[in-house]
């Protein structure tokens, strides 16, 4: 039976057999028993399925990776230690020297240096594009060595929406998938899947956790795109992985080839793997995130309409706004809300900014987004300061951006704390 996503937040992942814990159990342990030497062997040899090291699978990890994997509609799904290892394995995994990507130049600025400095070490090379060119100009940057093309929903943390299917058609127009960074929207408010996206990364660090509790990433496959059909573009998933004495993933997996070659291969030679314990955590916060999100996409829509009318606000990027102009994309995507980051700049000095944010009560300066608790950041200061100003501004980073993430306290005494504030301007 094809559950609602606020059920499958609840329920999904762990289904308890009778005498078995009603919570899901936290397996804290790095190895699992067999009784012979052959059981062992077979699980070495993708021929069995089964635990029997942390790095590779554990049954809570798997749980929740399993219960995420519901909520976006995908075939498979792995967690890994953190968002940014999600979105290097999602792309390195198809991707060796010699490759290049496409990337929207909106990104997070942490996903930036990474495809555009530290992957570029790697022999692998990213061009990023302005999702606002056009189809032709975005495809004159596609090359043959191209793998895939990259984006964030929601971008962090200037708030554009990306246009996921125009996107999809374009990357598939070319045999190349599409990925798709969710973090922001949620599978509660976005399902990149339904408009032709091919995989889903996650910082679960995020809203899914929702309480700055742990450090974690998802990556989800939607088994819909053909690497077959492009064989030659993809050996790492079409030919025998000699590692593996020849296994060939798409014959071994089917549908769920990429997701297991990330499992099998990258986990086990790199292993970026979270910890039980923080996957346990991650479950909690998913608990809830269907009702969570519904208050942040509130508040937010709340805070972002006060602040448009403000005289001390130069402006205001939140796509639930009528007034801006990604708010034909969200009512598409996100007809049920967009998330609750809301991007604006101040009028006066950059001083005035900071002063702005000193002066604040209970909102708090963090490098965290995406929480319960309202917190406020001024990127080109902090998060995306080893960026130069052209790069920031490639990025869709001005200067003023004040980067306010809106929690589920008392919307009323959020924006209290924030006229208090500009009051000391």
């Amino acid at each position: 039976m094809k559950r609602n996503i606020d059920t499958i937040c609840v329920q999904g992942g762990w289904q308890p057999t009778k005498g078995e814990p009603r919570q899901l159990p936290i397996y804290q342990s790095t190895t699992f028993k067999y009784d012979t030497s052959e059981q062992m062997a077979r699980l070495f040899d993708l021929e069995d399925d089964g635990y029997f090291y942390t790095r590779l699978s554990n049954p809570t990890n798997d749980a929740v990776a399993q219960k995420i994997c519901e909520m976006e509609g995908g075939v498979g799904a792995v967690l890994t230690s953190s968002g940014q290892a999600a979105n290097f394995f999602a792309v390195f995994n198809i991707c060796e020297a010699g490759d290049h990507i496409l990337a929207s130049s909106t990104i997070y600025g942490g996903t930036f240096n990474l495809f555009g400095v530290t992957m570029k070490k790697m022999g692998i090379d990213c061009t990023f594009f302005d999702q606002e060119w056009d189809d032709s100009k975005i495809e004159a940057c596609i090359r043959p060595n191209t793998k895939c093309v990259f984006g964030e929903t929601v971008s962090n943390p200037g708030g554009n929406i990306f246009d996921i299917e125009r996107f999809a058609k374009l990357a598939h127009r070319h045999g190349l998938p599409l990925i798709v960074d969710n973090t922001f929207a949620t599978p509660v408010n976005c399902n990149p899947f339904r408009w032709g996206c091919d995989i889903v990364t996650h910082s679960t660090t995020k809203y899914m956790d929702g309480h700055s509790a742990q450090i974690g990433g998802a990556i989800v496959d939607s088994g819909n795109f053909d690497w077959e059909a492009y064989a030659a573009q993809f050996p790492g998933l079409t030919t025998p992985d000699e590692s593996y004495h020849g296994l060939i993933y798409t014959k071994a997996f089917g549908r769920a080839a990429y997701i297991n070659k990330i499992v099998s291969q990258l986990m086990r030679d790199l292993g970026s793997v979270p910890s039980p314990q923080n996957s346990y955590i991650l479950n909690l916060g998913l608990e809830s995130l269907h009702v969570r999100m519904q208050r942040h996409c509130q508040n937010a829509l709340t805070i972002a309409r006060w602040l448009e009318q403000n005289e001390k606000v130069a402006w205001v990027n939140y796509a639930g706004l009528e007034s801006s102009k990604f708010h034909a994309l969200a009512q598409k995507y996100m007809p049920n809300g967009i998330c609750g980051v809301i991007a604006f700049g101040l009028k006066g000095t950059r001083d005035d900014a900071i002063r702005f944010m000193d002066n604040l009560n209970f909102v708090s300066i963090v490098t965290h987004v995406a929480d319960a608790r309202t917190c406020v950041l001024h990127p080109a200061s902090h998060t995306h300061r080893q960026m130069t100003d052209e790069q920031l501004l490639e990025a869709g980073v001005r200067p003023d951006l004040i980067r306010l993430s809106v929690g589920i306290e008392d919307v009323n005494d959020i924006i209290a704390d924030l006229e208090q504030a500009m009051s000391q301007m």
